[in-house]
C-alpha cells in the first residue's frame, strides 16, 4: 500500500484528493519528526528558564488570560481545555470529511511551530491509518479561535475519552485505545490549544467541497450539453471568437469544452428555425465560466490555507520567540467558501431553467416530456423538486462571514463564523448535484424525442452509460428512485 510521508512538501488539493481516494498510510518523515521533537524541547526548555507568563502555556484562556497556572498543573489545564470545550451539536460530520481533518490537522502540527509531543501526532496517524474516525459534530465553532468545538472532539480520544467510529459501530474510544494497546496521550503544555485552535474544520470541509466542485463543473458542461443538443439549440454562442472579446479564462474555457462535447453532433449541425435560444442555453460560457474562476480562486485560497500552521500561540524555535497572534482566525476562507457556496448555487439555478425549457412543450418535444400528456405528468415533478432544492439553496448563500457574534467575554470580540460558511457550503454541493441529476434525467429523456438524429459521440456514449442505470420513461411511473439513480451516476462517473 502506498505511503504518504507528511512533510514540508507542498500540499495540492489533486494531491489531497489522492490521498483520500487511493486509501494510502500515512507516516512522517524524518524531517518532520525532528522538526516537532525540537520544537517540544525548545518549548519545555522555554518554560524552565523564563518566569513571564506564555499564553495557554502557563496561564488560562481565552478572557482568562492573565490567571496564571501553577507549573505542576499544567498538563491538567490541557486536558481540561479539551474537556471543556467539546460542546459540539447537531448532526456528525462524514466520515469523509473526519478524515481530512484528521489529514489537515496532522499536516499543520508537522512544522514545528505548535510544540505537540511527537507521541500526539503519532497517535492521530495510527487513527487515520487504521480507520478510526473520531465523531465530531457540525455545529459549535465561531470559526474564529479556531475550530474549537469540533476540534475538541477530534481530540478526545487522544486522552481516551469521547467517541470513535471503528469497524462501523460508533464506541466508547478508550474501549478502542484498548484493544490496540495504546495508553491514553498525556498531554502536555500547550497541546490543548495546538489540538483545539486550528481551521481544519473549515479547511477540510472546503477541500470536501472543492474536490467536489470540479466534479460539478464538469458534470453541468456535460449535462448542459445534453440539454443543448435536446432543446435543439444553437452552437453560435459558443464560437471562440464571441469570447476572445470578453476574455474570461472560465468562459473561454467553458465555450471550448462545449465545442468539444458537441463536436461532430448531428443535431448541432442541423438547420435551426429559431434565431435565439434562452438565456439558460445562450449564456452557459458566462454562467458556468464564472463558477469555473470562482473555484481557481477558492483553491488558491484553501491551498495556501492547508499548507499553513493555525494553532496559537505560535513557537519559533530559530527565532526564540513564542507569539500569540490570529493564524486560527478563518476569515480568509470563510470568505471563499461564501464565494464558492454562491458559484455553485448558480450552476443549480441555471440548470433549473435548461430542465423548465425542456419540459415546456417547446420545438416540437411533447409537454412534460411524455407521448401521452395528460393521462400522464411526465416529468412534471422533477422540475418541481429541482426549483424547491434551488430555493433552499439560495436561502444557504447568506453569507455567513458577514456575522460576527463576540464571545469569551468580549475577547474574542469579532470572529469569522467561517464553520457555517462550511456547513452550507456542504449542503449547497449536494443541492447542486441532485439539480444536475434531475436536469441530466429530463435531458436524456427529451433526447430521445430527437431520433433518429444523433448527438455527438461523446453525449452518445454519456447517454448510454445512463440508460444502463435510469430508463425511457414511456408512462408515468415512481421517479424517486431514478432521481436517487441519477445522482449516484453523476457521483460515480467523471
Amino acid at each position: 500500500m502506498e505511503i504518504h510521508h507528511i512533510s514540508a512538501e507542498h500540499l495540492t488539493i489533486g494531491r489531497v484528493r489522492e490521498i483520500i481516494e487511493s486509501g494510502c498510510r500515512l507516516a512522517l518523515s524524518d524531517d518532520a519528526r525532528q522538526r516537532i521533537i525540537r520544537c517540544r524541547e525548545y518549548l519545555d526548555s522555554k518554560m524552565e528558564n523564563n518566569s513571564r507568563p506564555i499564553y495557554g502555556i502557563t496561564t488560562g484562556f481565552g478572557s482568562l488570560c492573565n490567571i496564571s497556572v501553577e507549573r505542576d498543573r499544567l498538563s491538567q489545564l490541557q486536558k481540561n481545555l479539551v474537556c471543556s470545550h467539546a460542546c459540539g451539536t447537531g448532526e456528525r460530520v462524514s466520515d469523509e470529511v473526519v478524515r481530512l481533518i484528521l489529514l489537515l490537522k496532522i499536516q499543520s502540527l508537522s512544522y514545528g511551530h505548535s510544540g505537540v509531543q511527537l507521541l500526539t501526532v503519532e497517535r492521530l496517524i495510527d487513527f487515520y491509518n487504521n480507520d478510526i474516525l473520531p465523531v465530531v459534530y457540525q455545529q459549535g465553532s465561531l470559526g474564529a479561535s479556531g475550530d474549537l468545538a469540533p476540534l475538541a472532539h477530534l481530540s478526545l480520544p487522544l486522552i481516551g475519552l469521547g467517541e470513535v467510529q471503528y469497524k462501523g459501530s460508533v464506541r466508547p474510544a478508550a474501549e478502542v485505545l484498548a484493544e490496540f494497546g495504546w495508553e491514553p496521550v498525556e498531554l502536555q503544555s500547550k497541546e490543548g490549544l495546538a489540538l483545539l485552535n486550528g481551521t481544519q474544520f473549515m479547511s477540510a470541509h472546503g477541500v470536501w467541497a472543492l474536490i467536489a466542485a470540479h466534479r460539478l463543473s464538469e458534470w453541468a458542461d456535460r449535462i448542459g450539453a445534453m440539454s443543448l443538443e435536446a432543446f435543439d439549440g444553437r452552437l453560435e454562442p459558443f464560437e471562440h471568437i464571441v469570447h476572445a472579446i470578453r476574455p474570461h479564462n472560465g468562459q473561454i474555457q467553458t465555450a471550448a469544452r462545449f465545442r468539444e462535447l458537441l463536436s461532430g453532433s448531428e443535431l448541432a449541425a442541423g438547420h435551426k428555425e429559431h434565431v435565439q435560444d434562452p438565456y439558460s442555453f445562450r449564456c452557459i460560457p458566462q454562467v458556468h465560466g464564472a463558477t469555473k474562476d470562482t473555484i481557481d480562486y477558492v483553491e488558491s485560497v484553501l491551498t495556501a490555507e492547508i499548507n499553513a500552521v493555525t494553532d496559537n500561540p505560535t513557537v519559533f524555535p530559530d527565532q526564540d520567540e513564542i507569539i500569540s497572534a490570529g493564524n486560527f482566525h478563518g476569515q480568509p476562507i470563510a470568505l471563499a467558501m461564501d464565494f464558492l457556496a454562491i458559484a455553485l448555487a448558480e450552476l443549480g439555478n441555471i440548470s433549473e431553467r435548461r430542465t423548465y425549457q425542456l419540459i415546456s412543450g417547446k420545438r416540437g418535444l411533447p409537454s412534460f416530456l411524455v407521448a401521452k400528456p395528460g393521462l400522464n405528468s411526465g416529468f412534471m415533478i422533477p422540475q418541481y423538486t429541482a426549483a424547491s432544492i434551488v430555493s433552499r439553496t439560495k436561502g444557504l448563500c447568506m453569507p455567513a462571514s458577514v456575522d460576527s457574534i463576540p464571545s469569551s467575554q468580549g475577547q474574542e470580540d469579532h470572529v469569522s463564523m467561517g464553520s457555517n460558511a462550511a456547513t452550507k457550503l456542504a449542503e449547497v454541493v449536494r443541492n447542486t448535484e441532485r439539480v444536475l441529476a434531475i436536469e441530466l434525467m429530463n435531458a436524456a429523456q427529451a433526447l430521445e424525442f430527437r431520433r433518429p438524429k444523433r448527438s455527438s459521440q461523446t453525449i452518445e456514449e454519456i447517454f448510454a452509460r445512463y440508460r444502463k442505470c435510469v430508463p425511457f420513461i414511456d408512462d408515468d411511473t415512481v421517479m424517486y428512485p431514478h432521481i436517487a439513480e441519477s445522482v449516484e451516476f453523476i457521483r460515480r462517473q467523471l
